[in-house]
Parts: structure tokens; C-alpha cells; sequence
């Protein structure tokens, strides 16, 4: 299963950049100035950032497993760019 989410903000390379040296110290992780990987135990978490959102996709093999992967980045990502209350990822799943 498969969820993908939109964040508009202006920062996005950077709330990426921190979300995957935060996890890079648990997980295998790899990134570079656009694109992240940060393999979580629960499946990957892909992340793409734009001039304008950051785009991140979370797969997992269960809706529970993908709704826990759902919070888990929403939260960290809330965490990094509290300075922006308003910015949120409104999920969208896939089959």
C-alpha cells in the first residue's frame, strides 16, 4: 500500500534534508539536494522537494502499518518546520 502527500512551503529542502539526517542515524538513508530515501522499519519513505511543497510517499504492506507511517512522518515533519503551524500533508492513498 501506498500514501502520498503535498506540503506547500518554500523550505522544503531543508525540512527533508533534517528529517533525513534526523533518521539517517537509525535508518538507512540516502539523500541529496531534491530527493530522500529513509528506509523505516515499517516500509520506505520517499520524499521530493519542489521550489514550493515537499512531496513525500510512504509505503508500507498494511493500512495500519501505512496510517502509523502516515504519523510518524507527519509528526517529525511538524517537529522541523514548527515555525510554519499551518503547514500540514493531507494524505492521499493508493491501492
Amino acid at each position: 500500500m501506498r500514501s502520498h502527500a503535498r506540503a506547500g512551503t518554500d523550505k522544503a529542502a531543508r525540512y527533508m534534508t533534517q528529517l533525513a539526517k534526523h533518521w539517517s542515524h537509525k535508518f538507512e538513508t540516502a539523500f541529496d539536494e531534491r530527493h530522500a530515501r529513509i528506509d523505516l522499519p515499517m516500509g520506505p519513505c520517499l520524499m521530493t522537494a519542489q521550489p514550493d511543497a515537499l512531496e513525500v510517499t510512504v509505503e508500507a504492506a498494511d493500512a495500519q502499518a501505512l496510517a502509523r507511517m502516515e504519523q510518524v512522518v507527519a509528526a517529525h515533519l511538524a517537529r522541523f518546520a514548527f515555525r510554519e503551524p499551518d503547514l500540514t500533508l493531507e494524505w492521499r492513498r493508493e491501492a
